[in-house]
């Protein structure tokens, strides 16, 4: 008999129930979106989620946002307790690095800091805009990154800034391990957002949109209704 696959929660009401418990423990997640769907929210609930159970978390920025502005946007949600910060959940700016540093030293760097931190919860977000600076070099460092992470006793989950008429980046979904898309649609006059798992290898996910909320006490939370 197989072995049961490792589960590591979501840290997000109403998700672990569509992915049998859990991402597999360990693997690279796509989550992706337009602006303002909530992936932000949705990827620190799962590094402070980590944080409750003593586990390590790392998030890495890539848009020079300074953590302390992450963390002052994010504050307004109950549920993320500040305590971790520095502690459990460590934040890394690669922002400026970004500007002048080569796919290597890029990999390197991430390598190290995980090593370092022994995180079993990492973040890259976005992970989109490293194309701005890499150009015909990204779709290669993208293989690479990946297959590096997947090495490490770790989730990682990497976000996807997307056009609000594109699915998602196609260059990062060939290889991640699950692929989580994020949308807005106007339903009768009213914006409202929806979360769909596309792609979760090994596991026998549910598909559909499921809509979602994001509120002050829970943050960003799956509902049951699926379109």
């Amino acid at each position: 008999m197989a072995n049961k696959m490792e589960r590591l929660c979501s840290g997000v009401d109403g998700m672990d129930t569509l992915i049998e418990g859990g991402y597999p423990y360990p693997s690279v997640m796509l989550v992706a979106g337009p602006a303002g769907t909530g992936k932000t929210t949705f990827t620190q609930q799962f590094l402070f989620n980590g944080a409750d159970n003593g586990e390590i978390g790392l998030y890495f920025t890539t848009l020079s946002e300074p953590p302390q502005w992450v963390m002052h946007y994010m504050s307004g949600i109950k549920r993320l307790n500040r305590k971790h910060i520095g502690k459990n959940v460590k934040f890394c700016d690669i922002g400026q690095m970004l500007r002048t540093a080569t796919p290597e030293e890029l990999l390197a760097f991430i390598d190290e800091e995980i090593a370092r931190t022994m995180a079993q919860r990492v973040v890259i977000d976005p992970i989109t805009v490293v194309k701005d600076f890499l150009g015909n070099q990204y779709r290669p460092f993208l293989f690479d990154l990946v297959n590096h992470l997947k090495n490490w006793r770790a989730v990682t989950i990497l976000t996807g800034e997307v056009d609000p008429n594109t699915a998602y980046p196609s260059e990062v979904a060939y290889a991640v391990d699950g692929v989580i898309m994020l949308t807005y649609e106007e339903v009768e006059g009213a914006r409202r957002k929806y979360l769909e798992v596309l792609k979760m290898r090994g596991t026998n996910h549910r598909s559909g949109k499921l809509s979602f909320t994001i509120t002050r006490e829970d943050g960003f939370i799956v509902l049951g209704e699926t379109f």
